[in-house]
């Protein structure tokens, strides 16, 4: 996962501006069907037949951070679409984009399908 502007930002402010950052409580796991800029922010994120983002929790080990758990979505009930990036979020909606990756594979979501992301499959690894 790459980090978003916002977060770089916050990140370098926190250890070499002196200017402290609070780490949000709870972070959302988002579907995007498309991204423009993910620095910057420009994505399309899934919208209708029950979406909403989900909470994902991390665990740290060395430089890589990985879910813990598993994250389900709700059963959809319409199409979201094909889905072929994720993003974390520090609100369930509108917030700040902290780190967006693409899929491995695309997956296209249609009503009755449901989108899990195992646990230990979020990756985050700072080199």
């Amino acid at each position: 996962m790459s980090f978003s502007n916002y977060l770089e930002t916050k990140v370098l402010d926190h250890v070499f501006g002196g200017t402290a950052y609070t780490a949000p409580s709870t972070l959302y796991l988002a579907l995007f069907t498309a991204v423009s800029d993910g620095e910057a922010g420009t994505v399309t994120e899934v919208s209708g037949g029950g979406y909403a983002r989900q909470t994902v929790a991390f665990t740290t080990s060395g430089n890589t951070t990985s879910n813990t758990g598993a994250v389900e979505y709700p059963t959809a009930t319409a199409n979201y679409g094909t889905v072929t990036h994720v993003g974390i979020y520090d609100a369930s909606s509108s917030g700040n984009l902290m780190a967006y990756a693409s899929l491995s594979s695309s997956k296209t979501i249609e009503t009755g399908d449901v989108f899990r992301v195992p646990a230990g499959d979020l990756d985050i690894t700072l080199d």
